[in-house]
């Protein structure tokens, strides 16, 4: 098993500060924040959101994660919460990415594109053209009750890593990652980063046993 390239890590689903803490002792490079969605775990408020992201060290990054449809609304949530970042989990139907960087020139935005057939390559990359960064989830924005991260499931990394070879811009993985197969998962797609919420949490709760064996095996140590 070689060694990677230096691999940044998202921590997602951040409930408060302490949960915070622990993510960027156990080497945490940014922490996601999950605003109102209409399904999956994490969601904290607003406030909450503002609290953590104000406590943050530098060098820790923020990200918002946002279902807002529309530029505009986007731009109001964050303006209630001053995140580093900004996460669009479901793809913008109203406004525009220039509109979003022209009002808030500062912050970085982060495309998630969905990997649920060949066509996410496509996407992929014309969304490329108008963000920072991509990440690769899991959901289903198709469903009734839109399924915008946090399943747990896996996606086709062949797929995955087709857009990583394409992409002129970073691309976090995302979707279904744990200690077991992260370090697969990184030879298979060779991502700039990874992203993980239930797969270093037992009962809810991040776990500080789970988060040192994710990190191990990130960094290529024998497990």
């Amino acid at each position: 098993m070689a060694l990677s390239r230096s691999i940044k890590v998202k921590i997602c689903c951040i409930s408060n500060i302490e949960e915070a803490n622990i993510a960027i002792k156990a080497g945490a490079h940014a922490l996601g924040l999950v605003g109102p969605m209409p399904s999956g775990p994490g969601i904290i408020d607003n406030k909450e959101i503002k609290f953590i992201t104000q406590k943050l060290p530098a060098g820790v990054s923020s990200f918002l994660l946002t279902s807002e449809p529309s530029a505009t609304k986007i731009i109001e949530h964050y303006n209630k919460v001053h995140t580093s970042t900004i996460q669009l989990v479901d793809s913008l139907k109203k406004g525009s990415y220039e509109e979003i960087k022209n009002s808030l020139p500062h912050v970085k935005l982060v495309q998630v594109i969905h990997v649920q057939s060949e066509d996410s390559i496509e996407e992929a990359l014309i969304c490329a053209e108008h963000v920072d960064a991509l990440l690769l989830d899991s959901g289903n924005p198709n469903k009734d009750i839109k399924e915008l991260g946090g399943t747990g499931r896996t996606q086709d990394w062949s797929i995955s890593k087709k857009i990583v070879d394409q992409c002129p811009i970073p691309v976090f993985l995302a979707g279904g990652l744990n200690p077991s197969n992260v370090r697969e998962a990184i030879d298979t797609v060779n991502p700039f980063g990874v992203d993980l919420c239930s797969g270093v949490r037992t009962n809810g709760h991040l776990d500080e046993d789970k988060l040192r064996r994710f990190f191990e095996a990130v960094h290529g140590v024998q497990l």
